[in-house]
């Protein structure tokens, strides 16, 4: 009768722990993350020469969102983009187009402690990313989200790179 019992309880048990890691996990996130960020700058800094240089141009584009659900996404396209010459772009543009962005969505979770959010990639805009978990170290001040990455190999030159992205937070619209 008590093994029976078990074999009843163990695999409820089981079957409510993940579902429980996984809310505490998305719930665990920081609640002054939530929302919508633009994009202010995004820096590379090459390992170890130090140089530093604009990722995407001097003025580039783009917006990250933290949902309370847990779910992110994210796009940044670079300063020097150019609209295709006509209703739809070349193969020529369309690379230019490519070479020039980033995009993913996710999940995301938060270390309030370590002060890391790492984006568990679902989607991405050229695959390399899919699949991946990138950690990112966090600090807010104010309205600023400054995200810094390990170092890694930036997919646009090869050259082990730090990253470093600054986001401003947006305002709700004003009906």
């Amino acid at each position: 009768m008590k093994r029976s019992v078990l074999l009843i309880i163990l695999p409820l048990f089981a079957l409510l722990c993940p579902v429980s890691a996984q809310t505490d996990r998305t719930g665990s996130a920081h609640p002054d993350l939530v929302g919508t960020w633009r994009l202010v700058s995004y820096v590379g800094e090459e390992v170890p020469s130090g140089v530093r240089s604009d990722v995407m141009g001097a003025h580039p584009g783009g917006y990250i969102n933290y949902g309370r659900d847990g779910r992110m996404i994210v796009i940044i396209v670079g300063s020097e983009r150019k609209r295709p010459a006509g209703p739809v772009a070349t193969p020529e543009e369309a690379a230019a187009l490519m070479r020039s962005m980033l995009a993913y969505a996710g999940t995301y979770t938060v270390d309030a402690a370590a002060k890391t959010v790492t984006h568990h990639v679902d989607v991405s805009w050229d695959e390399t990313r899919t699949g991946q978990s990138l950690m990112r170290t966090y600090t807010l001040n104010g309205d600023r989200l400054t995200l810094l990455t390990d170092p890694s190999n930036d997919p646009a030159t090869g050259r082990k790179t730090v990253r470093t992205v600054t986001w401003e937070r947006l305002k709700a619209p004003q009906d």
